[in-house]
């Protein structure tokens, strides 16, 4: 089951410069084969088919964990795409006014001609999300493997959408992402070493450039947050602590597991585009109508 919480990963304000084109970007971290779609089903899927848990109960416990995580950053994303998309188009109620002109150059028209300015399942080509991206092979070890590829190649995606998008609200997203993405590259490097004993967490970072570098990102880990690891519940999932453990390979710092989750902050709530509404319906006018189709 999900508990579902009406908070945000980050405190997201509104950009200054909304920007369609940023928004097409920020898909790929929706919808493309990388992004939070493919982590959530991929580790959602892994735990609904994990055969034999309660004999390697830390490992189901850290795949549930990061899955309950993986929600949340769809949200996150999907919040972000709505707010570089808002006030793009002439906010206009005049219906004989080309009020949508400036979707029609945009990377993604598909934003504004179906979806009313908001996300999309899809990448940032326009290619809708597919359940082709989910790897669930049923033996741990490969699952293991294909999750720490899986958040390596989203690391390399969210690094190369941070230096196309020019507005602060973007790049803090995709930096919060970026210090979150890369505590699941070293939570999975760190199962697979339990594993086999191979110090895989010798190969990080992947790509060879640092969380830090990114001012963004570098004011997440001054909280913490790429050592806390989550639960995502009060109660169960407590045995990913026999995995999380240790220190940080980057920094060294002390790596923690906290209950639950953290607290969040309130989802901004846009104003509606008059331009993609109908228009208000005249009582009289459809009474009318009602009697000469009815009568």
């Amino acid at each position: 089951m999900i508990y579902k919480v009406d908070r945000l990963g980050i405190d997201l304000k509104m950009p200054a410069n909304p920007s369609p084109n940023s928004a097409a970007a920020v898909q790929e971290l929706m919808g493309g084969k990388f992004g939070e779609m493919s982590t959530l089903m991929n580790y959602t899927m892994q735990s609904f088919n994990f055969r034999g848990r309660n004999k390697v109960r830390p490992f189901y416990d850290l795949i549930a964990s990061i899955a309950g995580e993986e929600y949340g950053h769809i949200e996150l994303v999907s919040y972000t795409i709505n707010a570089l998309l808002t006030g793009t188009t002439n906010r206009s109620d005049d219906n004989t006014a080309t009020r949508l002109e400036n979707g029609r150059d945009a990377r993604n028209t598909y934003h504004f001609i179906a979806t009313g300015q908001t996300a999309v399942v899809g990448d940032s080509m326009g290619n809708p999300w597919t359940g082709a991206n989910v790897f669930s092979s049923g033996n741990l070890q490969l699952d293991l493997l294909h999750n720490f590829f899986l958040e390596c190649g989203a690391r390399a995606n969210k690094l190369r959408v941070y230096d196309m998008v020019d507005d602060p609200v973007a790049k803090r997203t995709v930096g919060y992402l970026l210090v979150r993405g890369g505590l699941h590259v070293v939570a999975y490097a760190k199962a697979i070493e339990k594993l086999s004993n191979v110090p895989i967490t010798k190969l990080l970072p992947i790509p060879k450039i640092e969380n830090e570098k990114y001012p963004e990102a570098k004011e997440f880990m001054d909280m913490g947050l790429h050592r806390t690891l989550y639960t995502y519940s009060q109660d169960d999932f407590q045995e990913v602590a026999k995995i999380w453990t240790g220190h940080h390979p980057d920094d060294g710092s002390e790596l923690v597991v906290e209950k639950g989750m953290p607290e969040g902050f309130p989802a901004p709530d846009f104003e509606d585009e008059p331009q993609l509404g109908a228009p208000e319906i005249d009582p009289d006018m459809l009474a009318d109508l009602a009697k000469k189709m009815f009568s």
